[in-house]
């Protein structure tokens, strides 16, 4: 199938976000059309360089990329020290391209690296994770870690281009692979309905890796995201729907040490969370939290949360970004496509919710 181009509207300039098989392969010619260079050095992992190094040897960038630890215990600020000593050592300049290529870690913390490094230079993501194709890697949300909260640390940078190919999610490990459908999941229970019937649809494709199967799920997903970050850049308002299942999701993350769950997992527990209290709430129909609920079951297992203290999650979600002057935004589900933002919800609302999901008292 030809690749899928979709464009994204930013403050710093438009760019583009290229889904399709074998896209890795034409990436110079997409540098060069996007007039990104002259010099381009890769940021990646070991792991993922491992795999994927070898496709990249005709992408025009340093022979020598710099790699780092990925995983969102690596996602700090010392780790963005390492990539700005890499680029200091390598005598980049505002010319400089750095080429993210990895999971949603990677990208994060490599776009912060960019957007820090002499005040902003260019980057461009090569997400090789479904999460990271289907969310992370678009936006221009950059940030690393606090050790009290997750992404409290960051800017808004925009890359100038983003190349989601699916053949890289062969190499994925399930769980890997699994913790991105949960966003998928997200985007369908937010906006797009008929996304919940074609994961429900066509399961076993998807897992095969069936690029007939999967890279619809990419392009779609990639749609809604652009869509909603170029209608509101820096979260004042419409993009807050992207954070549905995060709130929640984001507490059992930081009240693990970022050791438990991938991000995914997380969100799949914050999107029963959600959709719980607006069925308590009334503005929630109960069929729409059994049709998420029968779908994450399907998905497979999601790491147990029991010994899991509520008040360490509630004192996260208390530190949480999306708190605004006082106040969490929460987002929750009106319908299949539809979501309400909820300003009142108290602690113990939340503590209520956090035991029904298992977690101690």
């Amino acid at each position: 199938m030809p690749p899928t181009r979709i464009g994204v509207t930013a403050a710093a300039g438009a760019y583009s976000v290229l889904v399709g098989e074998r896209t890795i392969d034409t990436l110079a010619r997409e540098l060069d059309d996007a007039r990104l260079g002259p010099r381009r050095i890769i940021v990646s992992s070991p792991r993922v360089w491992d795999f994927h190094g070898p496709r990249f040897r005709k992408a025009g960038a340093e022979r020598t990329p710099v790699l780092v630890e990925d995983g969102e215990r690596h996602k700090n600020l010392t780790t963005v020290s390492r990539v700005h000593d890499a680029l200091v050592k390598a005598k980049a300049d505002r010319s400089t391209v750095v080429i993210a290529v990895g999971g949603g870690v990677i990208g994060d913390l490599v776009g912060f690296a960019a957007a820090t490094y002499l005040r902003g230079i260019r980057v461009v993501h090569v997400p090789t994770t479904l999460l990271a194709q289907v969310d992370s890697a678009i936006g221009g949300k950059t940030g690393v870690n606090h050790a009290l909260g997750k992404n409290l640390i960051g800017s808004f940078h925009a890359p100038s281009l983003v190349v989601a190919d699916p053949t890289v999610l062969d190499t994925l490990p399930r769980r890997e692979f699994r913790a991105g459908l949960y966003e998928v999941i997200k985007y369908g229970v937010i906006t797009e309905p008929a996304l919940l019937d074609r994961v429900r649809s066509t399961l076993p494709a998807i897992f095969a890796r069936d690029p007939v199967a999967v890279a619809p799920l990419v392009a779609a997903s990639c749609r809604i995201k652009a869509h909603v970050v170029s209608a509101d850049e820096r979260e004042s308002g419409l993009r807050r729907i992207l954070n549905f299942g995060h709130t929640v999701g984001h507490a059992l993350e930081a009240a693990t040490n970022y050791k438990r769950f991938r991000h995914g997992e997380a969100v799949g527990y914050g999107m029963l969370a959600a959709l719980s209290i607006g069925v308590a709430r009334g503005v929630t129909p109960a069929s729409l939290y059994d049709e998420v609920l029968d779908l994450i079951t399907h998905l497979g297992p999601l790491p147990p949360v029991s010994d899991i203290s509520s008040k360490e999650a509630l004192a996260a979600i208390g530190r949480d970004k999306k708190v605004v002057a006082g106040t969490l935004h929460f987002v929750a589900a009106t319908k299949r496509g539809e979501t309400t933002t909820l300003t009142d919800v108290s602690a113990k609302e939340i503590r209520t919710v956090l035991k029904q999901l298992g977690l101690r008292a």
